[in-house]
């Protein structure tokens, strides 16, 4: 039996059902909306900045994310049959990490120190290698879930395939952070000449220092390289692709069969892909996302032209059979 999206009449049956399906990740999911309550009071009430930034604005990021990070994954669960004990490990490892990871966050606003690169004592390195082995922990759970989507049958498999390469492109985006991670050398040679282990290793920003000028909300610099432009994009994919592939089994005329809608979907997800590393490439040479120069712009146009002739051939094609063959789909 293949398993059917989650539909609810109204918020409260969703949460009934969300739920029902997956106690941990709704769990967490809801309480990450507590988290953006009282980040949003702390914006509001503490006027402490730390990196450029208000104290209280990490926070509401990263809650924001998380749940949606969580009900997504549960609604991919419930795509899975027949191995209720791994999607338990993946529901309750995911929870665990992610709750450690935004207690973490949410604690080093609270002392209006970062959390992210902090190794200046070793509290805040043990809080800083916690965080890191807990991010490790959801990328293994979502590589996880992707494997166990690939070997899931489904009805539609075009829609299948928006779910697997999601989960894919969301690894990707999970992995183009861990650059961030690396002590720049900047402050290498920093250390160096103090003749001591460099206080904060890694940073978000290329070329210049984090904290610079950034875009309203996200941060992301005006005067750099911001790797997480890529990571978010990245991550992101998770939504966007099974979007993609629930707008196109829902829309999609009759003569556009199977194998074509496989090729959009594949075709979609290989484009987003190459956006994300796109987005790095930039990120990696120091180049802002709001001023990108000839070559960031070349490299866009060939993908947005790539995709766009690859897309326009699976369609002309798909015409074309429809015309051959008007009476031939059964589907």
């Amino acid at each position: 039996m293949t398993a059917q999206p989650v539909r609810a009449s109204g918020p409260r049956d969703l949460l009934v059902r969300a739920w029902s399906s997956s106690r941990p990740l709704a769990f967490v999911g809801a309480t990450m909306l507590l988290v953006l309550v009282v980040s949003l009071a702390g914006l509001l009430l503490d006027p402490r900045v730390i990196t450029g930034a208000p104290a209280w604005l990490k926070p509401m990021k990263f809650a924001i994310s998380i749940s949606i990070y969580c009900f997504t994954l549960l609604w991919m669960l419930t795509f899975v049959q027949g191995r209720r004990r791994l999607v338990d490990l993946i529901s309750w490892v995911t929870v665990v990490a992610l709750f450690v990871e935004m207690a973490l966050i949410a604690g080093a606003a609270a002392l209006g120190t970062t959390s992210h690169y902090n190794v200046s004592t070793p509290f805040h390195a043990a809080v800083w290698y916690t965080m890191a082995a807990s991010i490790a922990l959801v990328w293994t759970m979502n590589l996880l879930a992707a494997v166990l989507l690939v070997i899931q049958r489904m009805q539609d498999p075009a829609f299948a395939w928006a779910l697997r390469l999601g989960l894919v492109v969301s690894l990707v985006g999970m992995a183009v952070a861990f650059p961030m991670t690396q002590e720049t050398p900047v402050q290498e040679r920093a250390a160096e000449a103090a003749g001591i282990d460099a206080p904060i290793q890694g940073a978000h920003a290329v070329g210049v220092e984090d904290g610079g000028p950034g875009l309203p909300v996200t941060g992301w610099s005006t005067t750099g390289g911001d790797q997480r432009v890529a990571h978010f994009v990245g991550l992101h994919g998770l939504q966007a692709l099974p979007l993609f592939g629930y707008l196109l089994a829902l829309f999609a005329p009759a003569w556009l069969r199977a194998g074509h809608r496989i090729a959009l979907v594949w075709t979609a997800g290989l484009s987003y892909l190459g956006l994300v590393v796109l987005l790095t490439w930039q990120a990696l040479r120091g180049q802002p996302l709001a001023s990108p120069d000839a070559a960031t712009l070349g490299a866009l146009f060939a993908l947005v032209l790539t995709a766009g002739a690859v897309a326009y051939a699976v369609v002309l094609r798909a015409r074309r059979g429809r015309q051959e063959f008007p009476k031939s789909r059964t589907e």
